[in-house]
């Protein structure tokens, strides 16, 4: 007898099958923006920025509010900066204001959140998901189904343009997927995508335990990996350990910042190229890594990045930012346009190898709000990084922000004395001039419950 909860699932799978076939066909079309000149490109954001804008206007009382001076039809990117930031408090307390349908309110997505025991489709086919992301604000988030097929398409596209050209992924493929593995969060359906006909795929939930995780990456055996950058870095040191006997020919990491230490660690492990994402569940993807030059290429045809001061003024390609706004062209249902993302980017000058001529940004190191506040000292997370990163007996770590210094979790093997003098002089070149560093080895780093994530830095509440 089948049970509800296997029926539903069932049902979900068929309509996703769908979706899928739809994604891959699309693929074509993306995979070719790539070598689009840059002119194209930006003609083509403007055509994809004035729709956006003139659908918002009509059906979102919330964006009309705001865009009473502009006129859709003839609007340019420059014309953003006449608008105000868009915060992620003001998309979940204005949420029905903001939507641009009357099939669903925050009460109704909530009701899909509350009872779906696996990922499921609105009557509409609409996808409904919530993330705490790194902010640690719960939000409620609405792709519908065109959404879907391009932010797929934004994820995957660097990929099977590299397989292609490097002709390997072609034949019969793997893919492992170490994301959330359930709902409610995005990552599992965007990143569970076998972009070819003969690729299979396995989702192994990241926030399992590492030896389980391990286990179920070696049983698989995938020629291509995909997941949260933590979890991909500490499969590669138990690689280099003699752990993990896999060859994956490509990796994929997004979901977390990508430190130095998880991308020398995937080098030496594999030697495979590294395609690295940043994206959020409200925007989709922003960018994502080519696998050959420096950076991350922004998805200038789906996505507009306004680097801007802490006005929100848009400012000059060569001069520092307080934050990035981001306008996401492909989201119609819940419009997000000049949303504050909280990331600092870098722009990068040249034109990348890969011979694309999308813009890049440099690497994201994490938000500002991962660094620490003592008093009126800012310690960035970068001082504890230089640290836990590059010991190469220390496997994962957690940092928690105490008053007058922070208790660090770490899994391994290292030198605590060591490792903890080793910070106590990294802090004090910020200005603490006695920090109280307490250093613990554990076995497991507790993630996030819902969505696997590593906060890897706490910080203290008052």
């Amino acid at each position: 007898m089948r049970v509800p909860h296997e029926d539903s699932k069932a049902a979900y799978e068929r309509l996703r099958a769908a979706h899928l076939s739809a994604v891959r066909a699309s693929l074509e079309d993306h995979v070719a923006r790539l070598d689009w000149p840059h002119q194209r490109i930006e003609d083509y954001q403007t055509a994809r920025l004035r729709s956006l804008l003139g659908f918002a206007r009509e059906r979102s009382p919330f964006h009309a509010a705001r865009m009473a001076d502009i006129d859709p039809s003839t609007a340019t990117i420059e014309d953003l900066a006449r608008l105000p930031p868009m915060a992620k408090l003001d998309a979940q307390q204005d949420w029905d204001a903001i939507i641009t349908i009357p099939d669903i309110d925050r009460a109704g997505a909530e009701r899909v959140l509350a009872r779906q025991r696996w990922f499921s489709y609105t009557p509409s086919g609409l996808q409904v998901f919530s993330s705490g992301g790194s902010s640690g604000v719960r939000g409620v988030y609405v792709w519908d189904w065109e959404q879907f097929v391009t932010l797929a398409c934004l994820a995957w596209r660097w990929q099977v343009r590299a397989d292609r050209a490097s002709e390997s992924g072609l034949g019969r493929a793997r893919l492992a997927v170490l994301e959330a593995g359930e709902p409610p969060h995005a990552s599992t359906p965007l990143f569970d995508v076998a972009t070819g006909p003969l690729m299979g795929t396995i989702v192994i939930p990241a926030a399992a335990p590492f030896d389980q995780v391990l286990q179920a990456v070696t049983d698989a055996q995938p020629t291509h990996l995909v997941g949260y950058a933590s979890v991909i870095g500490r499969l590669a040191r138990a690689a280099i350990a003699g752990e993990l006997g896999i060859r994956p020919i490509r990796v994929s990491t997004n979901s977390e910042p990508l430190s130095e230490e998880d991308r020398d660690a995937i080098g030496i492990a594999w030697g495979a190229p590294v395609h690295n994402l940043w994206g959020s569940t409200e925007i989709g993807v922003q960018a994502v890594g080519c696998g050959q030059g420096d950076g991350l290429h922004i998805c200038e045809d789906e996505v507009i990045l306004e680097r801007v001061d802490t006005a929100g003024r848009p400012v000059g390609a060569d001069e520092p930012a307080a934050r990035t706004l981001a306008t996401g062209l492909a989201g119609r249902t819940f419009p997000f346009i000049r949303y504050d993302l909280g990331d600092e980017v870098t722009l990068l000058p040249g034109r990348c190898e890969c011979g694309s001529s999308m813009l890049r940004v440099a690497d994201i190191a994490g938000r500002r709000d991962d660094d620490f506040r003592y008093g009126d000292r800012m310690v960035p997370a970068s001082a504890f990084r230089y640290v836990l990163g590059t010991d190469p007996l220390i496997s994962e770590y957690q940092v928690h922000q105490t008053a007058a210094g922070a208790d660090v979790l770490v899994i391994g093997s290292p030198d605590l004395s060591a490792v903890a003098t080793a910070l106590v002089s990294s802090l004090r070149r910020f200005g603490l001039s006695n920090p109280d560093i307490n250093v613990s080895v554990v076995t497991q780093i507790p993630r996030h419950a819902a969505t696997g994530k590593l906060k890897r830095f706490i910080a203290r509440t008052e």
